[in-house]
């Protein structure tokens, strides 16, 4: 028990003065436990005593059992020790006898293969004396397996005087060999039946003999096979560029008549597929010397005919030893093959008569020597491809050149023709002439890839590049021409876009157009890519190109808008002509509205049938973000406003933003954004408060407009002030009260930005779609009372919020007239950076 609690133990037991009788039995009961405890202790301790003397006793008999186990061990080991021992001394006689045997033995075998040895090299010269080389191959593979046996032997003086003589006989063979193969091509097989057989025979002795042999055998023969084709294509007659195909006539009738010759070599010599490689190199480096030797560029029909009929040579050879077979069932010259390259001939007649109408002349170029077309080894699996063809590549600029041209005036002719109307019909609405651009694009790249797929290839793309550059400035130049709106807020010049329905539907088809060849575009790339080599694979890429059709998009949608903005012109003007001030009824909305409306009616449905929704949401967003504050701000221009003027005009705000609200269902695109509605709903709802706060009584007109327009000036007050018909006496007091109130000059803020809906499966739109605080228009940003932005970080903030499109042409055009804008002394962007 805790000390603090033995005074409440004893009250607990002994509560009242009466109850202290008890305290002689609790006494004795206490003393009677602490006894029954003491002894319960003493045993404890006895008991540990006891078993620590036990425990003593364990631990030294244990370490007795240990030296007693040790002591035996050692015992063990000296028996083993003398059990070896004697052993050894009873076998000692048995070992020395089986050695004794061994060496015996050994003599015996050395000895008899050493008279087997003898026997068969003087075999063995008999037979190379008599030229029986079947029976001295096999002669031979015998003599080499004995003599491997005396390998360790070869200082004795008899092994060394065999081997001596083994050499020189392998000499012989080699020089008979040789001798007879010389003969070979002479026209003595002819004579001699039997030569050819014997020739077999002796191919059999070259593969018994060193491999260096059979190598040296076969290029000899090789080098013989292609001294008359030195002899004739060197000369002054056939060395020219349109004799090539008569190159390769030549082998493959050599190939096709000796055919009995080849039977004579084993298969696994090669000997066709070694004569074919070293012909390839021969060849190529005699058409390098001629493309070098030429003062001008050749005839590009009979530079292209040269390299087909070289790629199908190429082929060839690589049909008949692929896998790395040698067999003869196909013939080089056969009429089956021939029909099968019928086709490619005509490819080849069609490329040669379109150049033969275009001859150019021009310097040739340096030869880019070709590594890796070497391969000593039959079974090395020689690659056949560009083996020759590729000594063409550097010769191939005018061919790309040619293309070029071709396909520049391809593009001019198209634009020339083009309507710029899409067929009746049609359900893409894209210009036929973008189709038409990239057939002949797909038409080039075809006849390019079945001739070379190496930095000629890479060329053409870069030629493409330009073509489909050269078709987005056509396109481009193509608009309207005006500035648009952030080229007129930037240069402080109102300027307008004058366009008729036509033109509303040609900016749809460029947008569309530009639209498609964006994809395709990319799609070609890959195109490219997948056929091109692959060491100029990752250099395939059309970003330039997509990014300059990123611009077109951008650059044709913000042109409609514009266009469409010059059309509210005369209403807006209409608006501020209206007696304001003398209305003495509130009636139906006005004409300007109905104008609005008509102007909305007559070009929304077209525009909406043309444009897809992500584009179509695009034009609606930057619609609204103009003609709300456009609406907003034209109130401003009006000179005096009635209560029933307001009235009025406040009707007509409703009846304008149901018309901005029913524009996607005129439109006929179900898939506008829902934050459409919000958008117009926002900007709408500043004109309605500004007429609000203009049908205030005056004296809750400042509480009212610092209720509904908190964002406003002293300016904006005093501008309503006016319009409510107050003089400059009456306007003072009020502006006092109201600058009295108020913490400070409040500068509005730039309207939000338009969002546009995303479209994951456009790879346009990103580079397309920017906002609106970068291109606000021009009624929106030149009017009296504009919208300024505190700092010029607050510009470089928005602009961080076009992602990827920052880096798009018609953003970086932004910024180089918010740059310009910095210099001037007037214009609305000057407020940009002078806030």
């Amino acid at each position: 028990m805790d000390k603090s609690s033995a005074l409440e133990y004893i009250n607990q037991m002994f509560p009242t003065e009466a109850s202290l009788s008890g305290v002689e039995p609790l006494m004795q009961q206490i003393q009677s436990e602490i006894r029954r405890v003491d002894d319960s202790i003493l045993a404890a301790v006895r008991r540990q005593s006891n078993s620590g003397t036990k425990a003593k006793e364990d631990l030294a008999a244990a370490t007795n059992a240990v030296q007693e186990l040790m002591h035996k061990i050692h015992e063990i080991k000296t028996k083993a020790e003398q059990s070896e021992t004697m052993v050894q001394e009873i076998c000692r006689d048995i070992k020395k006898l089986d050695f004794a045997k061994r060496h015996i033995t050994t003599t015996i075998t050395a000895l008899h293969r050493l008279t087997m040895l003898v026997s068969a090299v003087e075999q063995l010269q008999v037979m190379a004396s008599k030229r029986q080389y079947k029976e001295a191959a096999a002669q031979l593979e015998a003599v080499n397996q004995l003599c491997s046996h005396f390998e360790a032997y070869r200082d004795v003086p008899k092994i060394a005087e065999l081997r001596e003589k083994f050499k020189n006989i392998k000499k012989i063979l080699k020089s008979h060999v040789f001798s007879d193969f010389s003969s070979l091509g002479t026209g003595k097989e002819t004579e001699e039946a039997n030569l050819l057989q014997q020739l077999s025979d002796a191919c059999l002795v070259v593969d018994a003999l060193e491999p260096s042999v059979r190598e040296e055998l076969v290029k000899h023969f090789c080098n013989k096979e292609l001294t008359s084709y030195r002899q004739i294509f060197d000369g002054a007659e056939l060395a020219k560029l349109d004799k090539t195909e008569r190159r390769y006539a030549w082998i493959k009738k050599r190939l096709r008549t000796n055919e009995d010759i080849w039977n004579i070599f084993p298969s696994a010599w090669h000997v066709d597929y070694l004569l074919c490689i070293q012909f390839c190199k021969l060849t190529r480096m005699q058409l390098v010397d001629i493309l070098n030797s030429l003062k001008e560029k050749p005839d590009v029909g009979t530079l292209l005919l040269a390299l087909q009929r070289t790629l199908e040579f190429e082929e060839e050879l690589a049909d008949k030893f692929g896998g790395n077979t040698t067999s003869r069932e196909r013939d080089f010259g056969s009429d089956e093959e021939a029909d099968e390259t019928k086709n490619k001939n005509q490819i080849v007649s069609d490329i040669r008569k379109k150049y033969e109408k275009k001859l150019a002349m021009h310097n040739g170029g340096g030869i880019d020597p070709d590594k890796n077309k070497d391969s000593s080894v039959p079974d090395a699996g020689f690659n056949f491809h560009g083996i020759i063809s590729s000594c063409f590549e550097p010769h191939l600029a005018i061919y790309v050149e040619l293309e070029e041209k071709t396909l520049m005036e391809h593009l001019e002719k198209l634009v020339q023709e083009e309507t710029w109307e899409t067929e009746e019909g049609s359900q893409t609405n894209i210009l036929s002439s973008s189709m038409q651009v990239f057939l002949i694009i797909r038409r080039s790249l075809k006849r390019c890839s079945a001739l070379t797929k190496n930095q000629t290839l890479f060329n053409l793309f870069e030629v493409f590049q330009k073509i489909l550059k050269a078709y987005a400035t056509k396109l481009y130049a193509k608009l309207p021409k005006a500035g648009i709106g952030i080229v007129a807020a930037a240069t402080g010049m109102d300027v307008q876009i004058k366009m008729s329905d036509r033109d509303e539907r040609m900016i749809c088809y460029i947008v569309n157009t530009a639209e498609y060849c964006h994809k395709t575009s990319g799609e070609l790339a890959e195109n490219v890519s997948k056929v091109i080599e692959s060491q100029y694979a990752d250099k395939v890429d059309m970003s330039e190109v997509q990014d300059e059709y990123s611009a077109v998009i951008t650059k044709a949608l913000l042109t409609l808008v514009q266009g469409i903005e010059t059309k509210f012109d005369a209403e807006m003007v209409a608006m501020t002509r209206v007696p304001w001030a003398s209305l003495e009824s509130v009636g139906d909305q006005s004409e300007y509205v109905n104008g609005i409306n008509s102007i909305l009616t007559s070009s929304i449905p077209t525009l909406g049938s043309l444009l897809s929704p992500t584009y179509f949401q695009f034009f609606l967003d930057k619609l609204a973000a103009s003609l709300g504050p456009r609406f907003y701000l034209n109130i401003y221009k009006c000179k005096h406003i009635s209560e029933t003027g307001a009235q009025q005009m406040l009707l007509d705000t409703q009846a304008v933003k149901t018309i901005l609200l029913d524009i996607p269902t005129l439109g006929k695109q179900s898939t506008v954004a829902a934050g459409y509605s919000k958008f117009v709903n926002r900007e709408m709802s500043k004109a309605e408060a500004l007429l609000k706060v203009i049908l205030s009584p005056l004296d809750s007109v400042a509480n009212t407009y610092r209720a509904l327009l908190p964002e406003g000036t002293p300016l904006e007050f005093q501008r309503i002030l006016e319009l409510k018909g107050l003089k400059k006496a009456d306007q003072q007091n009020i502006l006092d009260d109201f600058n009295k109130h108020s913490p400070g000059i409040n500068h509005p803020s730039i309207p939000p930005s338009v969002i546009v809906p995303s479209q994951p499966d456009s790879a346009v739109v990103p580079h397309t779609i920017i906002t609106s605080a970068a291109a606000t228009t021009t009624a929106s940003i030149g009017a009296a009372v504009s919208v300024a932005i505190t700092s010029r970080e607050d510009v470089l903030t928005r602009a961080a919020a076009l992602g990827r499109g920052a880096a798009t042409t018609g953003f970086k055009r932004f910024l180089a007239l918010t740059e310009a804008a910095k210099d001037r002394k007037d214009g609305a962007f000057r407020k940009l950076f002078n806030p």
